[in-house]
């Protein structure tokens, strides 16, 4: 019998894909399966467990963009690049913003998280 856990790692990248715009087709495609099971899995609703697990995937995914495109800044080295002053300016300001956000989201951890963040420190990471 196949547990619970192992339906929703099947049916999770269904529901992935689905909300990214693939259709039936290219789902049933690329993750080899029949177009009927794709629009039987879509038929049905995802259980709170399937919801969490694609939240934890899209955040899994947000976060490593978001290191990506920080190492991509520091590999650019904007600040050192000639541009115009509205350029420069507007680079700046981009670049604030979204530190400000991610120091908010990197915050909130600590409010959700307090021991696996102190076990953190403890251990001498930064």
């Amino acid at each position: 019998m196949t547990s619970p856990a192992e339906v929703t790692a099947r049916r999770i990248p269904v529901f992935q894909m689905s909300q990214a715009g693939s259709s039936h087709r290219e789902i049933a495609r690329q993750l080899e399966l029949s177009r009927a099971t794709v629009a039987r899995i879509l038929a049905t609703p995802p259980t709170q467990r399937e919801r969490l697990a694609l939240r934890v995937a899209q955040a899994e995914t947000a976060v490593a963009q978001a290191v990506a495109a920080a190492q991509a800044v520091e590999a650019a080295r904007p600040a050192y690049t000639m541009a115009d002053d509205e350029t420069a300016r507007r680079w700046g300001d981009a670049l604030r913003a979204a530190a400000a956000q991610l120091v908010s989201q990197a915050g909130a951890f600590a409010d959700y998280y307090p021991a696996t963040l102190a076990d953190h420190a403890s251990r001498g990471a930064s």
